[in-house]
Protein backbone atom coordinates (compact mmCIF):
# COMPACT_ATOMS: atom_id res chain seq x y z
CA UNK A 1 0.00 0.00 0.00
CA UNK A 2 1.34 3.52 -1.31
CA UNK A 3 1.09 6.31 0.84
CA UNK A 4 3.01 10.09 0.65
CA UNK A 5 3.68 9.21 4.58
CA UNK A 6 6.06 6.39 3.77
CA UNK A 7 9.36 7.60 4.44
CA UNK A 8 11.54 5.36 2.55
CA UNK A 9 15.60 5.21 3.11
CA UNK A 10 18.26 3.83 0.82
CA UNK A 11 20.45 0.76 1.60
CA UNK A 12 22.91 2.61 2.73
CA UNK A 13 20.89 4.67 5.83
CA UNK A 14 19.05 1.22 6.36
CA UNK A 15 22.80 -0.39 6.71
CA UNK A 16 24.05 2.12 9.12
CA UNK A 17 20.39 1.90 11.41
CA UNK A 18 21.58 -2.21 11.67
CA UNK A 19 24.92 -0.95 12.81
CA UNK A 20 23.65 0.99 15.72
CA UNK A 21 21.10 -1.31 16.48
CA UNK A 22 23.00 -4.54 16.19
CA UNK A 23 26.84 -3.77 15.60
CA UNK A 24 28.84 -3.49 12.44
CA UNK A 25 29.13 -7.72 12.14
CA UNK A 26 25.57 -7.65 11.82
CA UNK A 27 25.49 -5.88 9.10
CA UNK A 28 24.40 -7.84 5.68
CA UNK A 29 26.28 -7.89 2.32
CA UNK A 30 24.98 -8.15 -0.99
CA UNK A 31 21.95 -7.44 -2.15
CA UNK A 32 19.01 -9.83 -1.30
CA UNK A 33 18.83 -8.93 2.76
CA UNK A 34 15.60 -6.27 2.34
CA UNK A 35 12.38 -6.17 1.90
CA UNK A 36 9.71 -3.60 2.08
CA UNK A 37 6.27 -4.96 3.51
CA UNK A 38 3.38 -3.86 1.59
CA UNK A 39 1.14 -3.54 4.94
CA UNK A 40 -0.05 -0.75 6.41
CA UNK A 41 -0.60 3.08 5.19
CA UNK A 42 1.34 5.10 7.34
CA UNK A 43 4.60 3.90 8.44
CA UNK A 44 7.13 2.50 5.79
CA UNK A 45 8.48 -1.09 7.27
CA UNK A 46 11.27 -3.45 6.48
CA UNK A 47 11.77 -7.04 6.46
CA UNK A 48 15.64 -7.14 7.17
CA UNK A 49 17.27 -10.52 7.44
CA UNK A 50 20.57 -9.57 9.33
CA UNK A 51 23.78 -11.11 8.54
CA UNK A 52 23.54 -14.24 11.16
CA UNK A 53 20.15 -14.83 9.23
CA UNK A 54 17.77 -13.55 11.93
CA UNK A 55 14.77 -11.20 10.29
CA UNK A 56 14.00 -8.63 12.22
CA UNK A 57 11.41 -5.47 11.23
CA UNK A 58 12.58 -1.81 10.37
CA UNK A 59 9.62 0.86 11.16
CA UNK A 60 10.46 4.42 10.21
CA UNK A 61 8.03 6.97 11.07
CA UNK A 62 6.89 10.01 8.21
CA UNK A 63 9.45 12.51 7.24
CA UNK A 64 8.39 15.88 8.97
CA UNK A 65 7.65 17.56 5.86
CA UNK A 66 4.75 15.82 5.53
CA UNK A 67 1.53 17.15 6.70
CA UNK A 68 -0.35 14.82 8.73
CA UNK A 69 -3.78 14.79 10.51
CA UNK A 70 -3.80 15.98 13.84
CA UNK A 71 -4.05 12.68 15.94
CA UNK A 72 -1.24 11.27 13.77
CA UNK A 73 1.60 13.49 15.34
CA UNK A 74 4.25 11.16 17.04
CA UNK A 75 2.56 8.37 16.31
CA UNK A 76 5.40 6.55 16.55
CA UNK A 77 6.32 7.66 20.32
CA UNK A 78 2.77 6.56 21.03
CA UNK A 79 3.89 3.25 19.48
CA UNK A 80 6.97 2.81 21.68
CA UNK A 81 4.84 3.29 24.88
CA UNK A 82 1.80 1.02 23.80
CA UNK A 83 4.66 -1.74 22.94
CA UNK A 84 6.14 -1.06 26.70
CA UNK A 85 2.70 -0.71 28.64
CA UNK A 86 1.34 -3.65 26.77
CA UNK A 87 4.48 -6.10 27.67
CA UNK A 88 4.38 -4.42 31.18
CA UNK A 89 1.19 -5.26 32.03
CA UNK A 90 -0.98 -7.90 30.10
CA UNK A 91 0.01 -11.07 28.42
CA UNK A 92 -1.25 -10.10 25.08
CA UNK A 93 1.17 -10.73 22.38
CA UNK A 94 3.03 -7.95 20.74
CA UNK A 95 6.43 -7.31 19.51
CA UNK A 96 9.17 -6.52 21.28
CA UNK A 97 11.42 -3.24 20.85
CA UNK A 98 15.00 -4.22 20.55
CA UNK A 99 16.35 -1.14 19.66
CA UNK A 100 14.82 2.46 19.18
CA UNK A 101 16.08 5.54 17.95
CA UNK A 102 14.43 9.06 17.78
CA UNK A 103 17.53 10.85 17.40
CA UNK A 104 17.48 12.24 13.78
CA UNK A 105 20.79 11.47 13.15
CA UNK A 106 20.51 8.66 10.55
CA UNK A 107 17.43 10.22 8.97
CA UNK A 108 14.99 12.61 9.40
CA UNK A 109 12.66 10.08 11.31
CA UNK A 110 11.96 8.18 14.36
CA UNK A 111 12.40 4.54 13.42
CA UNK A 112 12.66 1.44 15.86
CA UNK A 113 13.55 -2.53 14.88
CA UNK A 114 11.34 -5.31 16.38
CA UNK A 115 11.51 -8.86 15.72
CA UNK A 116 10.16 -10.63 12.65
CA UNK A 117 6.62 -12.45 13.63
CA UNK A 118 5.95 -15.57 11.50
CA UNK A 119 2.68 -16.42 10.59
CA UNK A 120 0.19 -14.91 8.51
CA UNK A 121 -1.48 -11.61 8.30
CA UNK A 122 -5.20 -12.76 9.85
CA UNK A 123 -6.84 -10.17 6.91
CA UNK A 124 -5.52 -11.48 4.12
CA UNK A 125 -6.83 -14.73 4.78
CA UNK A 126 -10.30 -13.47 4.82
CA UNK A 127 -11.78 -15.21 2.18
CA UNK A 128 -9.89 -19.01 3.03
CA UNK A 129 -11.48 -19.05 6.20
CA UNK A 130 -15.22 -20.24 6.68
CA UNK A 131 -17.39 -18.42 8.87
CA UNK A 132 -16.89 -20.43 12.31
CA UNK A 133 -12.64 -20.08 12.08
CA UNK A 134 -13.93 -16.28 11.95
CA UNK A 135 -15.89 -16.17 14.73
CA UNK A 136 -13.70 -18.28 16.56
CA UNK A 137 -10.82 -16.04 15.94
CA UNK A 138 -12.83 -12.74 16.39
CA UNK A 139 -14.04 -14.35 19.76
CA UNK A 140 -10.27 -14.18 20.59
CA UNK A 141 -9.60 -11.20 19.50
CA UNK A 142 -12.46 -9.68 22.04
CA UNK A 143 -10.89 -11.68 25.14
CA UNK A 144 -7.50 -10.46 24.33
CA UNK A 145 -9.31 -7.16 23.84
CA UNK A 146 -10.31 -6.53 26.90
CA UNK A 147 -7.38 -7.29 28.88
CA UNK A 148 -5.58 -4.61 27.05
CA UNK A 149 -8.48 -2.36 28.16
CA UNK A 150 -7.81 -3.30 32.35
CA UNK A 151 -4.64 -1.23 32.33
CA UNK A 152 -5.71 1.86 33.63
CA UNK A 153 -4.12 5.08 32.84
CA UNK A 154 -3.34 8.39 34.58
CA UNK A 155 -5.53 10.56 32.28
CA UNK A 156 -7.90 10.45 29.18
CA UNK A 157 -5.96 11.25 25.99
CA UNK A 158 -2.78 10.70 24.71
CA UNK A 159 -0.70 8.00 26.26
CA UNK A 160 2.03 10.70 26.84
CA UNK A 161 -0.08 13.53 27.70
CA UNK A 162 -0.87 16.07 27.80
CA UNK A 163 -4.32 14.33 29.07
CA UNK A 164 -8.06 15.55 29.93
CA UNK A 165 -9.56 14.65 33.29
CA UNK A 166 -12.70 13.86 31.82
CA UNK A 167 -13.41 11.40 28.86
CA UNK A 168 -15.94 13.87 27.50
CA UNK A 169 -13.36 16.38 27.06
CA UNK A 170 -10.77 14.62 25.30
CA UNK A 171 -12.79 12.97 22.91
CA UNK A 172 -13.87 16.12 22.00
CA UNK A 173 -10.99 17.81 21.49
CA UNK A 174 -9.95 13.99 19.39
CA UNK A 175 -12.82 14.60 17.27
CA UNK A 176 -12.67 18.41 16.53
CA UNK A 177 -9.27 17.80 15.79
CA UNK A 178 -10.73 15.97 12.96
CA UNK A 179 -12.82 18.44 11.89
CA UNK A 180 -10.04 21.08 11.27
CA UNK A 181 -7.99 18.38 9.64
CA UNK A 182 -11.01 18.50 7.49
CA UNK A 183 -11.63 22.06 6.99
CA UNK A 184 -7.88 22.69 6.57
CA UNK A 185 -7.75 20.74 3.52
CA UNK A 186 -11.61 21.73 2.49
CA UNK A 187 -12.60 18.25 2.18
CA UNK A 188 -16.40 17.73 1.47
CA UNK A 189 -18.23 15.78 3.84
CA UNK A 190 -21.92 15.88 2.39
CA UNK A 191 -22.82 17.44 5.48
CA UNK A 192 -21.99 20.92 6.43
CA UNK A 193 -19.11 21.23 9.05
CA UNK A 194 -21.70 23.39 11.43
CA UNK A 195 -24.18 20.08 11.33
CA UNK A 196 -21.46 17.54 12.54
CA UNK A 197 -20.71 19.37 15.03
CA UNK A 198 -24.29 20.07 16.09
CA UNK A 199 -24.69 16.20 16.00
CA UNK A 200 -21.28 15.69 18.32
CA UNK A 201 -22.65 18.04 20.76
CA UNK A 202 -26.40 17.12 20.78
CA UNK A 203 -25.03 13.50 21.91
CA UNK A 204 -22.08 14.39 24.09
CA UNK A 205 -23.97 13.78 27.35
CA UNK A 206 -23.80 10.09 26.83
CA UNK A 207 -19.68 10.46 27.64
CA UNK A 208 -19.86 11.73 31.11
CA UNK A 209 -20.55 8.10 32.25
CA UNK A 210 -17.20 6.94 31.50
CA UNK A 211 -15.42 7.88 34.20
CA UNK A 212 -11.79 5.38 34.69
CA UNK A 213 -9.33 5.93 31.87
CA UNK A 214 -8.68 2.67 30.18
CA UNK A 215 -5.75 1.74 27.59
CA UNK A 216 -7.47 1.26 23.88
CA UNK A 217 -5.66 -0.09 21.14
CA UNK A 218 -8.39 1.52 19.21
CA UNK A 219 -6.57 -0.07 15.71
CA UNK A 220 -6.92 -3.74 16.37
CA UNK A 221 -8.40 -4.51 13.27
CA UNK A 222 -8.07 -8.04 11.66
CA UNK A 223 -4.82 -6.65 9.13
CA UNK A 224 -2.75 -6.12 12.35
CA UNK A 225 -3.72 -9.63 13.83
CA UNK A 226 -0.75 -12.00 12.98
CA UNK A 227 -1.74 -15.97 13.24
CA UNK A 228 -0.08 -19.17 13.17
CA UNK A 229 -1.51 -23.12 13.32
CA UNK A 230 -4.99 -21.28 14.68
CA UNK A 231 -3.14 -18.97 17.17
CA UNK A 232 -2.64 -15.04 17.43
CA UNK A 233 0.64 -15.13 17.90
CA UNK A 234 0.93 -10.76 17.20
CA UNK A 235 -1.20 -7.68 17.86
CA UNK A 236 1.27 -5.27 15.34
CA UNK A 237 0.70 -1.13 15.04
CA UNK A 238 -0.17 0.14 18.19
CA UNK A 239 0.27 4.01 17.09
CA UNK A 240 -2.85 4.88 17.36
CA UNK A 241 -3.48 4.19 21.58
CA UNK A 242 -4.79 6.48 23.85
CA UNK A 243 -6.52 6.40 26.90
CA UNK A 244 -10.52 6.15 26.78
CA UNK A 245 -13.69 4.36 26.52
CA UNK A 246 -12.86 0.65 25.40
CA UNK A 247 -16.16 0.92 23.40
CA UNK A 248 -14.34 3.00 20.87
CA UNK A 249 -12.39 -0.04 20.33
CA UNK A 250 -12.32 -1.47 16.55
CA UNK A 251 -14.09 -4.30 17.58
CA UNK A 252 -17.19 -2.63 18.24
CA UNK A 253 -17.83 -0.98 15.35
CA UNK A 254 -19.99 -3.18 13.80
CA UNK A 255 -22.77 -3.62 16.13
CA UNK A 256 -24.02 -0.18 14.72
CA UNK A 257 -22.74 -0.07 11.32
CA UNK A 258 -22.40 -3.55 9.91
CA UNK A 259 -20.64 -2.69 6.75
CA UNK A 260 -17.41 -2.98 9.11
CA UNK A 261 -18.60 -6.71 9.86
CA UNK A 262 -20.26 -8.80 12.44
CA UNK A 263 -19.35 -7.78 15.70
CA UNK A 264 -21.28 -10.24 17.59
CA UNK A 265 -18.26 -12.99 18.16
CA UNK A 266 -16.23 -10.25 19.31
CA UNK A 267 -18.10 -8.89 21.86
CA UNK A 268 -19.13 -12.79 23.07
CA UNK A 269 -15.48 -13.04 23.66
CA UNK A 270 -15.33 -9.58 25.29
CA UNK A 271 -17.29 -10.80 27.58
CA UNK A 272 -19.95 -6.84 27.20
CA UNK A 273 -23.30 -7.68 27.80
CA UNK A 274 -26.62 -6.05 26.14
CA UNK A 275 -25.28 -2.25 25.59
CA UNK A 276 -27.34 0.81 27.43
CA UNK A 277 -29.31 3.14 25.25
CA UNK A 278 -26.00 5.45 26.60
CA UNK A 279 -23.38 3.10 25.09
CA UNK A 280 -25.11 2.96 22.19
CA UNK A 281 -25.30 6.62 21.72
CA UNK A 282 -21.43 6.67 22.52
CA UNK A 283 -20.64 3.80 20.03
CA UNK A 284 -22.27 6.09 17.38
CA UNK A 285 -20.03 8.84 18.20
CA UNK A 286 -17.45 7.24 18.04
CA UNK A 287 -18.26 5.10 14.57
CA UNK A 288 -18.24 9.30 13.39
CA UNK A 289 -14.72 9.84 14.34
CA UNK A 290 -13.46 6.98 12.65
CA UNK A 291 -15.25 7.49 9.71
CA UNK A 292 -14.51 10.91 9.51
CA UNK A 293 -11.01 10.36 10.09
CA UNK A 294 -11.09 7.57 6.82
CA UNK A 295 -12.91 10.07 4.66
CA UNK A 296 -10.64 13.22 5.67
CA UNK A 297 -7.55 10.97 5.51
CA UNK A 298 -7.68 10.82 1.46
CA UNK A 299 -6.93 14.57 1.53
CA UNK A 300 -3.55 13.73 3.31
CA UNK A 301 -2.22 10.53 2.05
CA UNK A 302 -2.32 10.96 -1.95
CA UNK A 303 -4.18 7.34 -1.84
CA UNK A 304 -4.22 6.29 -5.78
CA UNK A 305 -8.10 7.09 -7.07
CA UNK A 306 -11.31 7.72 -5.39
CA UNK A 307 -12.14 4.66 -3.92
CA UNK A 308 -11.52 5.38 -0.42
CA UNK A 309 -12.67 8.32 -0.55
CA UNK A 310 -16.32 7.18 -1.78
CA UNK A 311 -16.25 4.26 0.71
CA UNK A 312 -15.60 6.38 3.12
CA UNK A 313 -18.61 8.89 2.08
CA UNK A 314 -20.72 6.33 2.42
CA UNK A 315 -20.20 5.38 5.39
CA UNK A 316 -20.48 8.77 6.81
CA UNK A 317 -23.78 9.16 5.25
CA UNK A 318 -24.58 6.02 6.96
CA UNK A 319 -23.49 6.67 10.56
CA UNK A 320 -25.08 10.50 10.28
CA UNK A 321 -28.65 8.73 9.71
CA UNK A 322 -28.06 6.77 13.05
CA UNK A 323 -28.75 9.90 14.67
CA UNK A 324 -31.50 12.12 15.69
CA UNK A 325 -31.51 15.11 12.69
CA UNK A 326 -29.42 12.98 10.28
CA UNK A 327 -30.26 12.66 6.79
Amino acid sequence: MDSITKNRQTPDVLRAMIARAYGSEEVPDGDDWCDELGHGWFNVAYRIRLRSGREVVLKIAPPPGIEVMTYERDAMATELAALRLVREHTTVPVPDIEFADRSRELCDADWFFMPFIAGDNLGMLRDEHSAEERAAYNELLGALNRDLNAVRGPHFGPLDGPGDPTWRAAFLRMIEGVLRDGERRTVDLGFPYAEVRAVIAAHAGSLDEVTEPCFVEWDMWDNNVMVRDGRIVAIIDHERAFYGDPLIEAGFTGSEVPAYGDSSAFIRGYGHGPATEDERVRRRLYCLYLVLIMTIETAYRNFPGTGNYEWARARLTETMALFDGGR
